[in-house]
């Protein structure tokens, strides 16, 4: 075997994945460095070409070499030039190979060596490796033209081959280094992978698993709703204690697994589930001659629908518990958004109590408390309105709990009406507009939303801005129809709904929307206020 049992999951991990990265690494070191010469000749090359380009175009070379004259500018200007660009030398040629400038002062005048400038002294651009008196070199020869087009003579950059192997050295040394510091990685990366998956598994190995999958299988057993699986064929192949105990009032006391649902279950929503991979839930089936509420949801495994399993209680039962909790689920949503919030504060002052940080505690109870207190301050000093400050208190906790940033501007004023129902009017209005702007940001990677409020002779403004999408062009002309939406599902009656309150409220609505930036709904109600005598 690979592994011996004995080793712990991690330590198999560990070293499993160490010696993928080990062998790549390896591997990459051995292919760069066969390219290793080949790319450092090639950029040298490319180096030196350049460099004979620019003192080609040099009018003191030109001129020089067409008036036979300023040898020692040339001189100079190429001394200079092949310090500044880090070459051995240069040197310019005229027309008979005859060197006007050089390193070496002594060899102005003289012939070029090497036997490989005939091409260039014929108007041809290349690169050659040849020995000259300096030694072996790579040269870049370009000829030099005048303005009118006339060959005047040779530009030659050479750089020494001994410098280039040793610049082939550094690089193999630098890959050298870059290989130790691979594996370094590599160890520091495996350990911290074999740790995550250690981690991931709650810090089980694979006995314990087995262990704890037996005991969740009890878990199941003991549930208290019945829960049914099949396969993609509609075959049983899960039930629990209650589904059981449910199929014993029937009468039946075998196992129902291994056997077809339609058996138990002739009206089953499971088949439907399996074919559509849509979930039903909520639906009266009749269990075998017992009426159930029973949830059926798809077992995707890979994007593929395997199967479907289904949960369910009896139908007397869920009524009993629905005729105690009736009026409970509006007041549970008024307070969802707000308990949410209250719940994560409580999870951090519970992590504090228990590493007995006590005096973070504090600090945090007085932070959350302040935060709270001013967010009403906030609120309620620019709404004077009861039941419009509430509202947007809660739109402020659901824009936290969706990770949404969301301001009400500082200018906002809203003092109270004298007829309280345009405050109704206006939790429409602004509630669909908020809504539209959180349903906007949604996919946005930057989620902020603000809403402006003021008062001014009479007129009440609103202003609902979003970084969101934006409104497609085609969507703008129809925009307030029911019906109309963007979005998948039953959508398209929100902004309709405003449309019809600021009707009966003689108020206008626009907007401004930028694909791909944001939109900004902007809204001007009449709006009468209530004298403070009144």
């Amino acid at each position: 075997m690979l592994f011996n049992r004995s080793l712990k999951l991690q330590t198999k991990i560990m070293l499993l994945t160490f010696a993928v990265v080990a062998a790549a690494l390896l591997i990459t070191n051995i292919l760069i460095s066969q390219n290793i010469e080949f790319d450092a000749q090639k950029g040298t090359a490319r180096k030196a070409a350049s460099v004979a380009h620019l003192i080609v175009k040099s009018p003191l070379v030109i001129e020089g070499l067409a008036q036979d004259k300023n040898i020692d500018a040339m001189q100079t200007y190429a001394n200079e030039s092949g310090v500044a660009a880090e070459v051995e030398y240069i040197v310019i040629l005229d027309m008979q190979g005859i060197r006007k400038s050089h390193p070496n002062f002594e060899k102005i005048g003289q012939q070029f060596v090497g036997g490989d400038e005939e091409d260039a002294l014929a108007g041809k651009e290349y690169v050659s490796v040849a020995k000259g008196t300096l030694g072996d070199a790579l040269r870049a020869f370009v000829p030099v033209f005048t303005p009118e087009g006339k060959q005047v003579g040779v530009v030659v950059v050479g750089v020494l081959m001994d410098n280039i192997k040793i610049l082939e050295k550094e690089t193999q040394k630098a890959l050298f280094l870059a290989i130790i510091i691979g594996m370094m990685i590599g160890i520091i990366g495996a350990y911290l992978l074999s740790k995550n998956v250690k981690n991931i598994l709650f810090g089980l190995e694979p006995e314990a698993i087995a262990n704890r999958l037996e005991e969740r299988n009890a878990m199941l057993q003991s549930v208290y709703e019945g829960i049914l699986a099949v396969d993609s064929q509609g075959v049983i192949t899960l039930v629990n204690a209650e589904t059981i105990r449910i199929l014993g009032l029937t009468g039946i006391d075998d196992s129902p697994v291994g056997k077809s649902i339609t058996n138990y279950v002739p009206n089953t929503n499971l088949l439907e589930v399996i074919e559509s991979g849509v979930a039903q839930v909520d639906q009266e089936q009749d269990f075998h001659g017992s009426p159930v509420i029973a949830n059926c949801l798809p077992m995707i495994v890979n994007g593929k629908v395997v199967g479907a399993i289904s949960t369910f209680r009896d139908k007397t039962e869920v009524k009993d518990l629905a005729e105690q909790l009736t009026g409970v689920q509006d007041y549970v949503d008024a307070l969802r958004a707000r308990a949410h919030e209250f719940m994560n504060q409580l999870h951090v002052i519970l992590g504090l109590v228990k590493l007995k940080s006590y005096s973070q505690l504090a600090n945090y109870i007085n932070k959350i408390t302040s935060e709270h207190e001013e967010e009403i301050s906030f609120v309620t000093k620019r709404i004077r309105e009861p039941l419009l400050a509430g509202f947007i208190l809660s739109k402020l906790s659901l824009s936290r709990e969706n990770n949404v940033i969301m301001h009400l501007a500082e200018e906002t004023y809203v003092p109270k009406p004298w007829n309280n129902e345009v405050i109704h009017e206006m939790v429409t209005i602004i509630g669909n507009l908020v809504e539209n702007a959180f349903d906007a940001v949604n996919n946005s990677p930057y989620k902020e939303i603000e809403l402006h409020m003021y008062y001014d002779k009479g007129i009440l403004s609103i202003h609902v801005s979003d970084t969101g999408e934006g409104i497609l062009p085609e969507v703008s002309s129809t925009l307030f129809k029911k019906g109309i939406s963007s979005k998948e599902g039953n959508r398209g009656f929100g902004l309709h709904l405003v449309q019809c309150s600021l009707e009966r409220l003689g108020g206008t609505i626009d907007f401004e929307s930028r694909p791909g930036e944001g939109t900004i709904f902007m809204v001007n109600i009449p709006y009468e206020i209530k004298k403070e005598n009144e």
